[in-house]
């Protein structure tokens, strides 16, 4: 199978319009009000997508099995409060439930008016038909009560294209997630059909996302060496998002970051983000030495510890990159962000939206132990490069070959 941007560009309006028909439909039914929230395409393997229900939450779902323009099954997953808070608003009953048939029931409508918004709005972006069978009512803690009996759902290694979207209703996130698993010759047809340039080996984009974890992997430990903590790297994702959709994904508080442009094969921004607590454990690891705990501001010293730590980071993340891919990447001196949530990326978002509307985005997590500190890195390749990267990429090195990050000097911090 092949990608190109423009087909991908496709799913992802698919995943908006059924979105918007899907929130739609739930205000018809329960007379809440709902707005659609962040849409975006997620590259995950079946690890990750198992990850998802690993917190020991109960879950509620309906499956659908499609036909038509897309063969495979389309799944919504809420979590019990979730769903048993919509099924009070649409009887009428404070006291509703889930463990009655009437519930089960209302549930399973609930699950298929939404399916079917989404599945509407797929079908008029591609044009087609597409067939949805009788629901399935399902409940559980695990991935395998939802789909660990289907064909088309991902092996713990590999790569699946799942759409994510939020609505938001009753006043509060419904904790609702959606799962597409598409028939694998469905898909390969559908692609081929959408595909408008050469576009990109699939087993490539799978390629570029374990050189990701390994870039993500390098981050962790040289936060390990440079701070004294032990931080290893959270479950991420490869995702296909609207670039004006990147802010909406970054928390609403004040954050602390270091920003890079790469230039090379590819070419691209890198941002490594901090709430103002996480960056102050840095600076009292780097630099341990008393500090005015009565000032919000952070000192030169400060700045140049967090510069430090990200252009190391940085290092390790790009150069790994380019010894698989047997180039070159080279990326600017480190920029201090000191920033109000989105407007911390705006920045970048501006920059690349010269040129592109969509964004391939490796997002991932580092963790400190004891929740010392989280970093949350923004990998964002320009598209056109990415491109030229993947086609050449030997998928055998990536596994074969070193990071053997270089660090460079600190210049102008």
């Amino acid at each position: 199978m092949k990608l190109d941007v423009n087909a991908l560009g496709t799913f992802y309006r698919m995943a908006q319009e059924g979105a918007g028909l899907a929130a739609g439909r739930l205000t018809q039914m329960t007379g809440v009000d709902t707005q659609v929230g962040v849409t975006k395409l997620n590259f995950m393997r079946g690890t990750e997508i198992r990850h998802d229900f690993d917190d020991g939450v109960e879950n509620v779902g309906v499956r659908v099995e499609l036909s038509g323009g897309i063969d495979g099954h389309s799944i919504l997953v809420f979590d019990r409060g979730s769903a048993e808070t919509i099924i009070e608003a649409l009887l009428g009953d404070s006291n509703a439930g889930l463990g009655d048939e009437l519930s089960q029931s209302a549930a399973t409508e609930l699950g298929q008016i939404m399916n079917n918004g989404f599945v509407d709005g797929w079908a008029d972006v591609l044009e087609t038909a597409i067939d949805v069978s009788t629901p399935e009512f399902q409940s559980g803690t695990t991935a395998s009560d939802f789909f660990g009996d289907l064909e088309e759902a991902p092996g713990d290694d590999d790569l699946a294209l799942v759409f994510q979207s939020h609505i938001e209703a009753v006043g509060a996130e419904t904790g609702f997630r959606h799962y597409l698993f598409p028939e694998h010759e469905s898909m390969a047809v559908l692609l081929e059909r959408l595909r408008s340039n050469e576009g990109i080996e699939y087993d490539k984009l799978e390629g570029f996302d374990r050189m990701a974890e390994q870039g993500a992997e390098e981050v962790a430990k040289t936060a390990t060496t440079l701070t004294g903590i032990d931080t290893t790297v959270e479950i991420r994702r490869l995702n296909f998002v609207s670039l004006e959709a990147i802010p909406q994904e970054v928390a609403n508080e004040p954050l602390v970051g270091v920003a890079f442009e790469f230039d090379g094969t590819p070419s691209g921004y890198l941002l490594f983000l901090f709430d103002e607590q996480s960056a102050r454990e840095i600076v009292d690891a780097m630099v341990p030495m008393e500090t005015d705990d009565e000032t919000d501001e952070f000192t030169e010293m400060d700045r140049s510890a967090i510069k430090e730590l990200g252009n190391i980071m940085a290092s390790g993340f790009l150069d790994g990159w380019a010894n698989v891919l047997d180039t070159t990447i080279d990326h600017s001196t480190p920029e201090f962000i000191h920033d109000i949530g989105a407007a911390a990326v705006d920045p970048v978002v501006i920059q690349l939206g010269e040129s592109q509307d969509y964004a391939f985005v490796f997002d991932t997590t580092v963790v400190a132990d004891g929740q010392a500190f989280d970093c949350d890195v923004y990998a964002i390749p320009d598209e056109s490069d990415l491109e030229r990267a993947l086609n050449d990429l030997d998928v055998s090195r990536i596994d074969e070959t070193p990071t053997t990050a270089e660090f460079a000097d600190l210049e102008g911090t």
